[in-house]
């Protein structure tokens, strides 16, 4: 069954209003199954919509026209609605009475006028469905049952819109999802507010001792075991217990959405004894499910992007957000499901799935869970790290069916009635500015030259000029390979050049002065100086594994678009010490807050081989550092004596394997349960898949 309606603007009671004034919309509705003098033979079977009754159908134009169907309508209103302004029940005829339609006739009479017009008051009681063909009263018990149904969602409602607002008159399957939208937006507002709540909880001003011991129990750890960054079999992450926490929340949450608000009432206009509660409160569910998946799917697009609104304004990791990113893609899909197979068991229940399925609006409503279904077994770990870049383009794709199946099955189904395709359009807009900024990205940057130097069999420096950023930046390599959307993450190790990798061309003049031995150690001195002036451009230092990064090395110079900066560097200066650990090209992150630092800072460095040290040298200048080369680093040992001898407050950062980064988190945390009065925090610079 399909709907059709004039369109709303907005979300059901927040600018869109449903089937108020409530007296006259019931009182419509009892009326709308009675064939009228002007009702047309209905030759296509016995189809009963809300204007149609059995074997007939009546037209907007008959019921604008219909005196039997005004007045029994008017002399209803009147009788049912005394505490209505007079107003509202104007303004509602004039919207309502021939249908909901956008072109329609208005009433041939105004609601006064046709009042006026009755001369006596009706005897005859309507048989509900039967034949109207002159003014009659309507029956109580009918009433009362089409009110009841009615009203039922209107007592859980707060906030409706306000009778500005013009009021439609309802689709019946709509309407049973009102109450859902209420609960949509809750989920949507606290899953992107919650984050920046808590976030803002640094600011209170609590004792530094009670946040490490609170951050080592609480937050920081592993939910299970020692290992977060290295995954279990192969498989998944184990969450921190802080996002573990927050997990919890929108599962909670979506339980508890999912589960409360669902008054019923019997008899029901809408739901006979066939079906009683049980077919209703299925339906309602069902219908609940779906709108909730919907506000997630808005949800988990806002979570995805690498220009996230939340990275700028919550202390949040992008690694964070791509984990819950994950999380509630389940979510949505799971409800996706559930709305779908309750409905293929309604129809299949009532008979009408054979007609029902062939409706475009179901064939997109399938299109969308079954790419929902597939994206989420298409997206573990193993084929995100093994074949990222075909993860990715497939991701891409089901992606994009994916809103056009649920924004096709909306639009088929109610057009734009009801206000449920704006949770697509939400997502939409999401992923779009998500786009846009990063085409902006690129296009600021504009095309460079990547100047590439071997430093060994394991390492690869890439250089390029004229660029500028901070955190980490996002490499293209279009002519390296025919995908040419293929970009991925690599910390920025530097923002400066030195001279040294743009060589200087030397005039005649400058030549001769330059074998002119009688120098003064000053000139010697000057020109040296002149020469190692630095340029504005980025630094990357690579590990040369499979794909892209093996690419590279065959390859002294590339064209590159370069998609930066993201991630900027955490602002640590309030810590007196700073001790870094990094394993291989994880000193590329380390780099910058070694520099920028105030205080002391240290650096413990495990690499595989002497060639990055070398290289990474001048980088580093004089910072005080433990190099571990091919050997491997006592992390245990490391922290241990390090936190146990500085004073004041430590901030440690680590960046490089999943298991060295796993081994600092569980060594930290431990050390902050075991020691009083120590104000440490830990910082781990590392990308997630």
């Amino acid at each position: 069954m399909t709907s059709t309606g004039r369109p709303g603007h907005g979300l059901i009671r927040y600018g869109i209003s449903m089937y108020q004034p409530l007296c006259a919309s019931t009182c419509r509705d009892v009326l709308s199954t009675s064939k009228l003098d002007c009702s047309e033979m209905d030759m296509s079977g016995m189809d009963m919509d809300m204007d149609m009754g059995m074997g007939s159908e009546t037209s907007p134009e008959c019921h604008a026209t219909d005196n039997a169907f005004l007045a029994t309508l008017a002399y209803c209103i009147s009788t049912r609605c005394q505490d209505v302004p007079l107003w509202n029940l104007e303004r509602y005829w004039t919207m309502n009475v021939a249908g909901t339609s956008v072109d329609q006739p208005l009433p041939k009479a105004t609601y006064q006028e046709t009042l006026a017009n009755m001369t006596t008051r009706p005897k005859d009681t309507l048989a509900v469905g039967g034949d109207l063909n002159r003014t009659m009263l309507v029956p109580d018990e009918d009433y009362r049952t089409s009110y009841r149904t009615h009203g039922v969602f209107e007592r859980v409602e707060t906030n409706h819109a306000t009778y500005g607002q013009v009021s439609p008159w309802p689709d019946r399957k709509a309407m049973i999802a009102d109450f859902a939208l209420l609960f949509s937006i809750v989920l949507i507002v606290s899953g992107a507010a919650l984050p920046i709540a808590l976030s803002l909880l640094r600011f209170v001003p609590l004792p530094a001792s009670l946040i490490t011991k609170f951050t080592a129990w609480f937050i920081g750890p592993p939910l299970l075991g020692a290992r977060h960054k290295t995954p279990i079999m192969g498989l998944f992450h184990i969450p921190t217990r802080g996002q573990a926490f927050f997990i919890f929340y929108l599962i909670a949450i979506n339980i508890i959405l999912s589960a409360v608000g669902y008054p019923s009432t019997q008899p029901n206009s809408w739901y006979p004894s066939a079906w009683g509660p049980e077919g209703e409160l299925t339906t309602y569910f069902s219908n609940r499910t779906g709108v909730l998946s919907f506000a997630n799917i808005a949800l988990l697009f806002l979570y995805a992007g690498r220009n996230n609104v939340l990275l700028w304004v919550t202390n949040w990791s992008h690694g964070t957000f791509l984990l819950l990113h994950r999380w509630v893609a389940w979510i949505a899909t799971i409800q996706a499901i559930l709305h779908s197979l309750i409905y293929l068991e309604i129809y299949a229940h009532n008979g009408t799935h054979a007609t029902e399925s062939k409706l475009s609006y179901w064939i997109w409503g399938v299109v969308a869970t079954l790419c929902m279904s597939i994206l989420l077994p298409t997206s573990i770990l193993p084929i995100r790290s093994k074949v990222y870049e075909v993860f990715l383009a497939w991701h891409v794709v089901l992606s994009i069916l994916t809103l056009v199946g649920c924004l096709w099955h909306i639009l088929q189904r109610f057009q734009y009635q009801w206000g449920y395709e704006n949770w697509i359009y939400t997502a939409i807009a999401v992923w779009g500015f998500d786009g846009a900024m990063r085409l902006a990205r690129l296009a600021r940057n504009g095309i460079k030259t990547a100047k590439i130097t071997i430093i060994d069999e394991d390492y690869v420096h890439v250089s390029i000029d004229n660029v500028s950023g901070s955190g980490h930046a996002y490499l293209y390599f279009p002519t390296l390979t025919w995908r040419i959307w293929e970009n991925h993450p690599f910390s920025v190790a530097s923002a400066v050049l030195p001279a040294s990798t743009r060589p200087r061309m030397l005039k005649d003049a400058d030549m001769e002065k330059s074998s002119n031995s009688s120098a003064s150690s000053e000139h010697d001195g000057s020109e040296r100086l002149h020469q190692s002036t630095p340029t504005i451009g980025l630094t990357f230092l690579l590990r040369t594994k499979m794909g892209i990064t093996r690419q590279l090395s065959r390859h002294a110079t590339l064209p590159v678009l370069v998609e930066s900066g993201y991630g900027p560097h955490e602002d640590l200066s309030e810590y007196s010490s700073l001790i870094c650990i990094a394993g291989g090209v994880g000193i590329t992150a380390c780099i910058p807050y070694l520099r920028a630092h105030p205080g002391a800072v240290k650096l413990f460095w495990g690499v595989r081989s002497s060639g990055i040290v070398d290289t990474m040298a001048p980088s580093l200048g004089e910072v005080e550092r433990e190099v571990y080369v091919g050997r491997r680093m006592d992390i245990g040992e490391v922290l241990d004596k390090e936190l146990g001898s500085e004073k004041g407050s430590i901030v440690v950062l680590v960046s490089g394997p999943s298991e060295m980064a796993d081994e600092v988190r569980c060594v930290f945390n431990g050390i902050a349960k075991r020691r009083e009065g120590l104000r440490i925090k830990l910082v781990e610079e590392a990308f997630s898949w």
